[in-house]
């Protein structure tokens, strides 16, 4: 791969260029689809401009292709990111930054910068002459509110017959647990002392900020600052025309590694119980309080629950929107992959109509396991090895990534090294620069024996 290596290294300066154009688009799925197909189209041109054939899918995926082979092999990408809020950052998080040897921006790791590296693997495979197999570079535009676009893209596509997403760490990925995200709501706001409570800006990360409005006393909001005072957490108050307002500040993380964040929404519920007291602040931060408070394992609900492949379930308060008339919060919920979605779902149900609560299913994923010897992972084994040295260890995750789309036939693949904290859905985002450019090497290793698949091991 010599070739491919100095090939690679006289295009450096030219996709940092990139990368920073594709890291200014703000493609927040979660605020509406147009930001994230301006990133699609970006893609597609930029690809064009390598002579490259492309598909667009009704603007919600693509595909780059080189080859001509018997077999599709594809790598999967997304080009929307999680929000993010610039006062938190260090950085401008949607401008490229580059400061003591780290790359810093939203979708650095997750999953712009792997995305558009991608894409230059390929342009490196045509450019060099490489032949065989069909390769697409598959983008998706809605990964972080659900996956909608894959199921879109397969509609019309074929599922690949080797593949792997760059969406998450390295060695390789065998397991993914099941995922939920669920509504849990009150058929009405039943609280008196507090009028308003909102945390959370997505489903699958744990809130770094809460608020809420109390209708309180001088001597309540004594007992109060004493009772914040002494517990975990940041807490500040001050009066407003509406009332006394609490903000609750604590750490982003993915939801699939809860303990990693401080849940600034788990926290303020914990601290206006105390309080207030139950009948105070409504049925729904009453439940909270009870069966979720500071935990994410799920214990307090009846759903504690592992197993030796993908170890413990976890549960993350995502989001809280309390109002006038209406009292709803969003739980994210990482369960075994030896374990049922059923099961969990009507444990949950059960605990939380005996509060008078309701859920609604807004997504879920099934669990994902592949057998440690299938085709794809023997190919990203030796294209870890070339690069690395050493072969790659098999983990499983909590995180949501393609590979649970593709029929077994996938799995996720770097690029975060493990001693590499990218903060992915945490403020400033980034990646050590020198490991983000041998993850391009191994990628390249990967797409090229993809490529050159035969099919006999």
């Amino acid at each position: 791969m010599k070739n491919f290596d100095e090939l690679l290294l006289s295009y450096k300066d030219e996709f940092l260029k990139d990368l920073d154009e594709l890291i200014s688009i703000q493609s927040v799925s979660a605020f509406g689809s147009e930001e994230p197909k301006r990133a699609l189209h970006f893609m597609l041109e930029k690809a064009e401009s390598f002579g490259l054939k492309t598909k667009n899918i009704d603007d919600i995926a693509a595909h780059v292709e080189y080859g001509d082979g018997e077999k599709i092999c594809g790598v999967l990408t997304h080009l929307d990111v999680v929000p993010a809020k610039r006062e938190d950052w260090s950085c401008d998080p949607f401008s490229l930054t580059r400061r003591n040897g780290r790359l810093y921006g939203r979708g650095i790791a997750d999953d712009k910068g792997p995305a558009l590296a991608a894409l230059y693997c390929l342009r490196v495979l045509k450019e060099c002459g490489v032949k065989g197999n069909r390769v697409r570079v598959i983008f998706g535009t809605s990964e972080e509110i659900g996956m909608q676009d894959m199921a879109a893209y397969f509609e019309s596509e074929e599922l690949p017959d080797l593949s792997f997403t760059p969406d998450s760490e390295y060695g390789i990925c065998k397991a993914e647990k099941g995922i939920l995200h669920l509504e849990i709501s009150s058929p009405a706001a039943n609280n008196t002392t507090l009028t308003q409570f909102e945390a959370g800006t997505a489903n699958n990360v744990v809130p770094d900020t809460a608020y809420a409005l109390v209708d309180c006393n001088e001597y309540e909001e004594h007992i109060l600052q004493r009772l914040a005072d002494g517990r975990e957490g940041n807490f500040d108050l001050e009066f407003t025309i509406d009332g006394l307002k609490i903000t609750s500040r604590g750490k982003a993380a993915h939801a699939c590694e809860p303990e990693k964040g401080f849940n600034a929404a788990s926290a303020l519920v914990g601290l206006i119980c105390a309080a207030f007291g139950y009948e105070a602040v409504g049925d729904l931060c009453a439940f909270i309080d009870f069966c979720i408070g500071s935990e994410t394992n799920g214990r307090s609900m009846g759903i504690k629950m592992r197993d030796c492949v993908s170890g413990e379930l976890t549960l993350t308060l995502s989001r809280v929107s309390i109002v006038e008339n209406e009292a709803k919060a969003v739980i994210d919920v990482r369960y075994p992959v030896s374990f049922l979605e059923e099961v969990v779902l009507y444990q949950i149900k059960k605990v939380a109509a005996r509060e008078g609560l309701t859920v609604k299913v807004i997504d879920g994923e099934k669990p994902l396991f592949l057998d440690e010897s299938c085709d794809i992972v023997n190919v990203l084994k030796t294209a870890y090895k070339n690069v690395c040295g050493e072969e790659p260890s098999l983990y499983t995750t909590g995180g949501g990534t393609y590979a649970r789309m593709l029929g077994g036939k996938g799995v996720a693949f770097g690029p975060v090294f493990e001693d590499d904290d990218s903060r992915i859905h945490n403020s400033d985002e980034s990646l050590d620069e020198e490991k983000f450019f041998k993850h391009f090497r191994i990628c390249l290793e990967a797409m090229y024996g993809m490529m050159t698949f035969d099919g006999n091991g």
